[in-house]
């Protein structure tokens, strides 16, 4: 599959919100999102060789570049509208330290933000952009 790819999952409601924020500041409609649970989700992490187990909350599959943790937030970020493309320049940022950062949130995701019992359903005008 080509184009820019998010992964997330679909069941974690920091992950949804995050997905609607970016829905938000990406006007041109460059990415589009499938569900760490679904089917090509499945598919995609299988391809890239990419462990759920380690990744569990969001991947950027940028044509065949994969993005994950700190480092697609900040790539899809770059992406938006208005400033969030200024982010990006905390990529000088060691990765460990960025997702020593990114980690902790995501390892206490769903007690801070809780967790859905199923994935997020598109709105009719976003259903073409979502892959599952």
């Amino acid at each position: 599959m080509k184009g820019k790819i998010i992964l997330f999952d679909g069941v974690c409601n920091l992950c949804n919100g995050a997905i609607n924020f970016i829905i938000k500041h990406d006007p041109k409609g460059v990415f589009k999102f499938a569900s760490l649970q679904g089917e090509t989700g499945q598919k995609l992490l299988t391809q890239h060789n990419i462990d759920p187990e380690e990744t569990d909350s969001i991947v950027l599959i940028d044509n065949d570049q994969v993005s994950v943790k700190s480092s697609a937030a900040l790539r899809i970020a770059k992406n938006l509208n208005q400033g969030y493309p200024l982010l990006f320049g905390l990529m000088i940022i060691p990765t460990f330290i960025r997702n020593g950062v990114y980690d902790f949130i995501a390892a206490n995701r769903y007690k801070w933000f809780g967790k859905k019992e199923s994935c997020m359903l598109p709105t009719p005008e976003l259903r073409s952009r979502f892959l599952d």
